[in-house]
Parts: C-alpha cells; sequence; structure tokens
C-alpha cells in the first residue's frame, strides 16, 4: 500500500459547551448544546469547514432521547454528510468514533469528520417532569444498557446500577492486589484529590473546586455513602449540561485551509477489546483481559507510557484508573487526566471522552517536540474499551496499520466462567461484594458474590439487620473475599448469606 504523509489524520479543532444554572426558560437542549460545540470547534479550527463535512459522528445521549437526532444536528448546522452514525451506548464510544473518523479520513473516504455529543441532564433532572421548551422527545426510542445483560436475580439485588457494579470489582482487586480496604481507601482519596485539582483549573469543568483527600474519604452529609467502598464525590456524576466535538481532516486538507501546522494534532494508532457483557460469566471479577490487551498493545506500539505528555485513564470509578495505571506499569502520582474524571469535570453520560480529547488536544498544542497522549476510554460495566495515541508529529506507519482489534489476545487471556446458579442453599465464599446504602446513610443491604464447594457462581443478599455479616463485609482492616458463610433463600426465594462467625478467610475463589 503506497502512504504519503499527508494522508495521516489530524484534529483541527475541538469545542466544548457548558450551561450552569436552573434557570429553565433558557436551559439548551442536548441538540443545541451540541450545535454550539461543533461551531465553538470551527473557531477553533480558525477556517470554515461546515461545507466540506462528509461524516458526522455524534455520541447517543440519554438526557432528551431522539431517535434521529444526526439528522436534526446536521439540519441545524447546515451539513449534508453522506455517511451518520448514532453510536450505542458506551463511554468509550467518543474514542471509536474518533479512531472510526481518523481510518476513513487516512483511506480517502472522509475528507472531514465531526465527532460531537452532548447532555443536559442537569436541567432535565432540575425540570422534574415539567415541560421543557425543546424540541420533540422521543420515549420510545430504545437505549440498551449494561443492566440489560445482567442475570435477573443479580440485578434483583441492585446490580444493574454502575454504582453498585464498580464496588464489586473494586472489592475483588483490592483482595487480588493484597491490600487492606484502608490502603486501596487512601489510594483513591488520593488519586481522586488530584483529578480534582485538573478539574478546578478547567474553565468547562462542572464542578471546579479541589478536594483534599481526607475530604473525599469522609463519609458526611454532602458526600454520603453510596456503595461501599464509594462515597457520593468518587462516582460519576451525569447531573450536568455540557457538550463538545472534534474535527477530523487529513494533513493535506488541514494545510491546504492555511492551518498553522503547529495547531495540527495527529491520531497515531489505536486498540480496542470487550469482556463479556454479562459480568457473572467473567472469569476472575479482579481483571479485564480485555482492557490488559488494549494497554499492552498501546505499550508496545508507543513504547514507554510514562514518557508521554499527557494521559486520559477512564475515570467512571477510581478502580478503572487504578488497574490500568499499574498494567502500564506508572507510579501512583503520575498525572492520569487531562479533563479532570467524572467526578469532578463532569459525566456527560456518554461523552466524557469527547472533553478529554479536547483537553488534551489544547495540551499537546501547548507542548514542545514529539509529544504525545494516550486516551483510554471504556464503556459498560468494565465491558468495552478503546484507546488512542495523539501526538504533534506523524506516527510510524507499520504503528498506524497494526490492527485495531486486539480481541484474540483478550480472549487468549480469559479463563473459564464459572457456571451461575439462580438458587443455591449452602455453604459459599465470598468472591467479592459491596454493601448499598439508602440516601440518608442507613444500610439498605449488603451483596455477595459467591463461589460454592465447586465453585459456581452466585449472588446473595445480606440482611441489613445482620450487623455481624455487614462488620465481616466493611471492615477496613481486613478484606473479606474468601471469608466462607451459608446461604439459605427466604420466603420469596432470594438467597440470604450470613458470615459463619468461626471462618477464617479461605484461598481466592
Amino acid at each position: 500500500m503506497s502512504l504519503r504523509p499527508d494522508q495521516w489524520p489530524v484534529v483541527i479543532g475541538v469545542g466544548e459547551c457548558i450551561q450552569r444554572g436552573k434557570h429553565l426558560p433558557t436551559a439548551m437542549e442536548p441538540l443545541q448544546l451540541m450545535e454550539t460545540a461543533v461551531l465553538e470547534a470551527q473557531r477553533d479550527a480558525g477556517v470554515e469547514f461546515m461545507s466540506h463535512v462528509d461524516r458526522l459522528d455524534v455520541i447517543q445521549q440519554v438526557s432528551w432521547p431522539a431517535a434521529d437526532l444526526p439528522d436534526r444536528l446536521a439540519a441545524r448546522l447546515h451539513l449534508n454528510p453522506g455517511y451518520r452514525r448514532y453510536w450505542p451506548i458506551g463511554g468509550e464510544t467518543p474514542i471509536a468514533a474518533l479512531h472510526g473518523a481518523a481510518q476513513a479520513v487516512f483511506a480517502g473516504e472522509s475528507a472531514c469528520a465531526v465527532v460531537v455529543g452532548g447532555e443536559a441532564q442537569y436541567s432535565v433532572n432540575a425540570a422534574a417532569g415539567q415541560p421543557l421548551p425543546w424540541s420533540a422527545r422521543d420515549d420510545a426510542f430504545p437505549i440498551v444498557r449494561g443492566a440489560d445483560h445482567q442475570p435477573a436475580s443479580a440485578v434483583r439485588l441492585g446490580l444493574s446500577n454502575p454504582a453498585h457494579i464498580y464496588p464489586l470489582f473494586e472489592n475483588a482487586a483490592v483482595a487480588d492486589l493484597g491490600l487492606t480496604p484502608a490502603e486501596a481507601m487512601q489510594e483513591s482519596a488520593e488519586l481522586w484529590a488530584r483529578f480534582s485539582q485538573v478539574a478546578a483549573r478547567h474553565p468547562a469543568a462542572w464542578s471546579q473546586r479541589a478536594y483534599s483527600a481526607a475530604e473525599l474519604s469522609a463519609v458526611s452529609p454532602d458526600n454520603r455513602a453510596i456503595a461501599w467502598p464509594y462515597a457520593k464525590r468518587m462516582v460519576a456524576n451525569p447531573a450536568v449540561n455540557q457538550s463538545a466535538a472534534m474535527v477530523v481532516t487529513s494533513q493535506a486538507q488541514a494545510l491546504a485551509w492555511g492551518i498553522d501546522p503547529s495547531r495540527l494534532v495527529y491520531v497515531l494508532t489505536g486498540a480496542a477489546a470487550h469482556d463479556p457483557d454479562n459480568v457473572m460469566a467473567r472469569g476472575d471479577l479482579a481483571r479485564s483481559p480485555g482492557r490488559d490487551a488494549v494497554l499492552d498493545a498501546m505499550q508496545q506500539r508507543m513504547g514507554d507510557v510514562s514518557r508521554c505528555a499527557a494521559l486520559e485513564l477512564y475515570s467512571c470509578f477510581p478502580v478503572v484508573p487504578k488497574l490500568a495505571r499499574r498494567r502500564l506499569g506508572l507510579a501512583a502520582d503520575r498525572p492520569m487526566t487531562v479533563a479532570g474524571g467524572l467526578s469532578f469535570f463532569g459525566a456527560p453520560l456518554n461523552n466524557y471522552m469527547t472533553h478529554a480529547v479536547a483537553a488534551m488536544v489544547r495540551q499537546l498544542r501547548a507542548s514542545q517536540g514529539d509529544a504525545r497522549g494516550i486516551l483510554y476510554g471504556q464503556g459498560g460495566y468494565m465491558t468495552k474499551h478503546h484507546a488512542v495515541a495523539l501526538g504533534r508529529v506523524p506516527g510510524d506507519v507499520q504503528t498506524w496499520l497494526a490492527p485495531v482489534s486486539v480481541q484474540a489476545q483478550a480472549d487468549a487471556a480469559r479463563g473459564p466462567a464459572p457456571e451461575w446458579l439462580d438458587q443455591y442453599s449452602g455453604p459459599a465464599q465470598v468472591e467479592t461484594f459491596t454493601v448499598l446504602f439508602e440516601r440518608d446513610g442507613a444500610v439498605a443491604q449488603g451483596v455477595v458474590v459467591l463461589r460454592t464447594q465447586q465453585s459456581q457462581r452466585l449472588v446473595a443478599k445480606v440482611e441489613r439487620s445482620d450487623t455481624a455479616s455487614l462488620s465481616c463485609l466493611m471492615s477496613p482492616q481486613v478484606s473479606p473475599v474468601g471469608v466462607w458463610g451459608e446461604v439459605h433463600n427466604n420466603i420469596q426465594g432470594v438467597p440470604i448469606w450470613c458470615a459463619n462467625p468461626t471462618s477464617t478467610q479461605g484461598a481466592k475463589p
């Protein structure tokens, strides 16, 4: 294949929009927020590219559903792109869309591509069901969520909300890494404090307050417990009004438009893989072969990642960047965000990583030499993984041509899934767990993922009245992973687990 340097895909413009406040008559709907972000990207590029846009990638928005959102947006911007895609649910989709647009530009299939997304969940929440003066809403539009893939018996116990499922990964990883829960909490708090400091300096961040580690780890009326071990400030905040856009074209087209070469940011390479949609069908809840395969590929293609000028490791919950940075061999205090993270910058549902791309483009433009950055996005319940590398100069052709999918490597590293049980009674060992809380801070229930003596897997409830078992689960000094207990079924057929007070921690299930 004959390749020319001018074929390289480049990001020429990025734009963001944020609207704070609860004055509903002037609240911008997602469509208007997206339009504003694209216009901001045009101002950033410094050229009129609208008439050249032949590809429009819209990140699926959730706060105001509409099946024809790409068509509505194209009409508002007076675009007529031959390629229009409305992406599915997934926090990794902005990275996948950027990579796909770059590939299309490189192949000569697109002259100019726009990737855009936006949400107005803050205004929707503030309206509390009151009519909003926005365009038609399509509540019949099917939105496929991660909960749709989980066993009914798990969903019945609350394992459908990401804020309830990610603690399972956190607590499994704590035991796998040999940490005490207190050590893991301190690491999360220090990491999140650094993320908040980045958001505090970002003009488009929803929260611009820097928090201390102590403030983030302490449960208080304004930092209520959500699901052990996470409190409110350690979970993603989707109640925001934010949008972002990026524009991709070729180096040749950018230079023909007269754009200063120093403002071009090149798309260098990317990799993608996924884990099973059903969390309970995964072999080891402390690990993610899909994530590892993607990050390994980026490490192999980009060299020493610690030397990158910028990183954005997805941050819906602390466990995600904590495990990603370990896979990349990075120090705990290495900066891991350019935007500020989903808890502080804001989590416009699927679109956070578009904002992260905008922040990284600006940072790379301000860097010197062959500065590079890596963005790792994740979707679902630690399910879908996609990463891209950006740089100030074109990359290596062979690196660019490396396969996007690293699914084979992920599959080769994946162990067998345990047999799933909807009903069971008898002895069972904790594989991982969480404790769910009411809004007033009271315990709602514990939820444990268990293994039987035959290594079958099930989930069970821990009653709020079972203070002994709850104390075992929430010990700051000793992980309960490996503790045995007894399962019985209540009158509704729900499995109930009680810790065996004479049990000692066993081997990892």
